[in-house]
């Protein structure tokens, strides 16, 4: 390995937590690792610190939780620490050139997809989403512009058919880590190479919304598919039940968790099949097999515990014929 350098992390997401474990394994000079402030989580909103955090402080690492990394007070609090290099993945905040001009070597970056495609906060998702069968990571020297540095290193992975955002999220970090090592080794040696992005491929990767979810029963059996891949582990897909004859109760909503397409024609989103564990449903194009499903408040199930639980029957709707947000 080339010689030891002090570096800044700046991480907050699972996505950054094995470039991080792996920078100390190298026995690289962690300074401090910058992250989000705690959030509150789950029903009782408790302050609960994110995985690269607690391993930080299990490895003795200071952390450092700035609301708002550009404000003058931390980045005074980052250039004290005089890092040769800043190092960051999945940290939630646009860096500034002042504090991009903190290290002596510059800034990196460990980004979810093989740019220029999917630039923005959910590049792995909206892979999916999409129907890619590839992705990849793409370490970049960092500029004010979000994802449009120059690109250093890139690494490519197949996408499995039924590969979940959260499955191949993981995947993609674990391929990054050892990737922008290497970048460090090279940018320490003065031996990387930089290549610019072509602006005339760039696509966006938007920020996943609680709405983003939310299936539309006329898109291609395939589409909803990918749809319910790349929602997970957040914000999760979702429809809603409506019995036949319609009932006071109104709508149930309906958590997707796994689905395969089917073949299979009716109007879309109209049950064709709920029998012995066959939950069936018909799409734009196709047909969507609902294979796990959640109803608020209890646990995934399996379509058979559902159907045993529930008097769905063919001809009974699904969803509202709403498109999904972007």
């Amino acid at each position: 390995m080339a010689t030891p350098i002090a570096i800044v992390m700046l991480g907050t997401g699972d996505f950054a937590l094995p470039l991080f474990e792996s920078l100390h394994g190298a026995g690289h000079r962690l300074l401090s690792l910058v992250t989000q402030p705690d959030r509150p989580q789950g029903r009782h909103q408790e302050l609960i610190p994110s995985l690269i955090k607690q391993s930080a402080l299990r490895l003795g690492v200071p952390v450092f939780q700035p609301e708002k990394v550009n404000e003058p007070e931390a980045v005074a609090a980052i250039r004290e620490l005089a890092p040769d290099l800043l190092v960051t993945a999945a940290y939630g905040q646009i860096l500034s050139p002042e504090l991009l001009g903190v290290a002596r070597l510059g800034a990196i970056n460990l980004h979810g997809s093989i740019l220029p495609s999917y630039r923005g906060a959910a590049p792995v998702a909206r892979a999916i989403e999409r129907g890619e069968t590839e992705a990849g990571v793409t370490v970049i020297q960092m500029t004010p512009k979000i994802d449009a540095g120059g690109m250093i290193a890139i690494a490519r992975t197949p996408i499995d058919p039924d590969e979940t955002a959260g499955e191949l999220e993981d995947r993609l970090a674990r391929l990054g880590a050892p990737l922008t090592l290497d970048v460090i080794e090279k940018i320490i040696a003065g031996r990387a190479e930089i290549l610019p992005q072509d602006g005339s491929l760039v696509t966006k990767a938007p920020k996943l919304r609680k709405e983003s979810g939310v299936i539309d029963w006329t898109r291609p059996a395939l589409d909803i598919h990918n749809l319910v891949r790349a929602m997970q582990p957040w914000p999760i897909a979702s429809t809603t039940w409506t019995a036949l004859p319609w009932t006071p109760a109104g709508p149930l909503r309906v958590i997707v968790h796994k689905t395969r397409p089917v073949e299979g024609e009716g109007e879309p989103g109209v049950v064709l099949s709920a029998t012995q564990g066959d939950l069936v449903v018909a799409a734009g194009q196709g047909a969507i097999q609902l294979l796990i499903v959640q109803i608020p408040g209890k646990k995934p199930m399996t379509a058979a515990e559902f159907l045993r639980g529930r008097h769905v029957q063919p001809g009974d709707q699904m969803g509202d014929g709403s498109k999904s947000a972007p």
